[in-house]
């Protein structure tokens, strides 16, 4: 399945492209986005970390059909890179989506916003059933947008992280659920 194009009041989310590796390099290669992180993503950020990742990461997973990344833009400023969402498919039922956000643009709405719009896709388009979600603990505005998501915690999961966190909150989305909040039927 292809990454759709997504649209919302204030924003655009469009597939990652490599062409967007400088603006993730730019963003991303930030101590406070990635303290927040599993230690699986590489800090110091490599110089070259965001076209590797796209590139080596992204795409091959995108064309097996595996994973989705969507670039946030602004509306207004289309090819102004904010962020990104990522789904991975899940083989047994559903899959995992994660998130971040240029630090300038937290607070503001926009990352709840974005997963609106992607779990709209995910359940009334993709008929997924349920999806997972995780973040730091200490992570509180990771949490607040799953919160405002319609995410249930379910456990706290050993990870580690780049601050030194070991415990990560697990929480589920279930199709079911997203249709109450959103006044839709299933």
């Amino acid at each position: 399945m292809k990454t759709p194009v997504l649209e919302t009041e204030r924003l655009i989310l469009r597939p990652i492209s490599l062409s967007d590796a400088p603006a993730v390099q730019k963003h991303f290669n930030n101590w406070n986005i990635i303290k927040n992180l599993a230690t699986v993503v590489p800090w110091p950020y490599p110089d070259n970390g965001a076209e590797v990742y796209i590139k080596d990461v992204c795409m091959p997973e995108i064309e097996k059909g595996n994973f989705m990344v969507w670039a946030i833009n602004f509306k207004k400023k289309p090819d102004a890179l904010i962020g990104l969402v990522h789904f991975r498919f899940k083989a047994i039922q559903g899959g995992n989506r994660g998130f971040w956000l240029a630090e300038a643009f937290q607070g503001q709405g926009y990352m709840t916003e974005a997963v609106t719009a992607v779990q709209d896709f995910l359940f009334f388009t993709s008929n997924l059933d349920s999806i997972t979600v995780s973040n730091a603990k200490n992570n509180s505005a990771s949490r607040r947008v799953k919160e405002k998501t319609g995410a249930k915690f379910l456990r706290h999961i050993e990870v580690p992280h780049h601050s030194g966190e070991t415990i990560s909150e697990q929480w589920e989305v279930t199709r079911e659920n997203w249709a109450k909040i959103r006044g839709r039927s299933v």
